[in-house]
């Protein structure tokens, strides 16, 4: 994947609080759960740091969880500059890691800009943070990068730590690059828009299950990232012109790759003991996780997505 070097890239709803601006007074608690901290793989950690015995804190338990970043691949680097300053065009995304970031949620909003006003609906733009170590939300307590990137209803923004990219690749040996650390996004911002929509309040906190709420409302995330990638490559900037290019079936086998890393199934077995625990699923299974993409990928139509709808078959 590719973005256009001549296109112009909005920072508008880009807070950056790494460094010394605010990021790390939130990193003793926990982003609360039910409360819509749903981070794409932050509940499957918490169930199995509690079913291997682990303590009630970020830091407890059996399972050693996401330490930080040593690199990012293909020389790319977190910049402490400014990012109004430092990710101006689609050049700055090909080579710049949270330029890159600001280039995907700028196709995000697009498209799910387009997609409200289609339904007679209005789409309410999030904000995405970019935080080190720990944060604190808004309304949704405090959490550490422990939780992987997630999305809190109440204030209405998406949180991630770039470090989780680089822990895809080392810890759960997902294949990465852009498009697939695009997935990852789109799937937070599938949740902003189940919030619009309401469906976020369908599910009950602690809700956990292979057919619980929880799972329906990743599963439906993930199909609503595949949605959005299906139009990547159509969504215009300002100037009219696409400001992703060149997404091929590798860049999309990638997505699904890591897809299937970030199922419950695979984690409960790969890091967390060996143990397949069903009853403790919130995200679903690796199969469910490359189905409800592909489901959205191949139909383009977030429509297609209903997981909640009475007989549907999960995967």
């Amino acid at each position: 994947m590719r973005f256009d070097e001549n296109a112009d890239l909005d920072t508008s709803t880009i807070e950056d609080r790494r460094g010394g601006g605010g990021g790390g007074g939130g990193v003793g608690g926990r982003v609360a759960v039910g409360g819509g901290g749903l981070g794409i793989v932050g509940l499957i950690l918490y169930f199995i740091i509690s079913a291997l015995g682990g303590g009630g804190g970020t830091s407890g338990g059996g399972l050693p969880l996401p330490t930080g970043l040593n690199g990012l691949s293909s020389g790319q680097q977190a910049s402490g500059q400014d990012i109004a300053s430092s990710c101006r065009t689609g050049a700055d995304a090909n080579t710049n890691l949270d330029c890159e970031v600001v280039a995907v949620v700028n196709s995000l909003n697009g498209y799910w800009s387009d997609t409200f006003a289609r339904s007679g609906q209005t789409y309410t733009t999030p904000n995405l943070v970019f935080f080190n170590g720990g944060v604190n939300t808004g309304g949704c307590g405090s959490a550490t990068s422990d939780v992987g990137p997630f999305y809190c209803p109440a204030d209405q923004k998406v949180y991630i730590d770039l470090s989780f990219f680089k822990e895809l690749e080392t810890r759960f040996g997902a294949q990465g690059g852009p498009y697939a650390r695009a997935y990852v996004i789109a799937h937070e911002y599938g949740h902003h828009v189940q919030n619009l929509l309401g469906t976020s309040r369908r599910v009950q906190a602690g809700d956990s299950g292979p057919t619980s709420g929880s799972v329906r409302l990743e599963l439906q995330a993930d199909c609503y990232a595949g949605a959005w990638g299906n139009h990547a490559t159509q969504v215009p900037t300002s100037t009219g012109k696409p400001l992703i290019t060149d997404v091929t079936q590798a860049d999309v086998n990638a997505a699904l790759d890591t897809a299937s890393r970030i199922g419950d199934d695979y984690i409960q077995q790969n890091l967390g003991g060996g143990r397949v625990n069903e009853s403790q699923f919130t995200h679903g299974s690796s199969a469910q996780r490359e189905k409800w993409y592909s489901t959205g990928y191949q139909s383009g139509n977030p429509a297609q997505c209903d997981t909640f709808a009475r007989g549907v078959n999960l995967g």
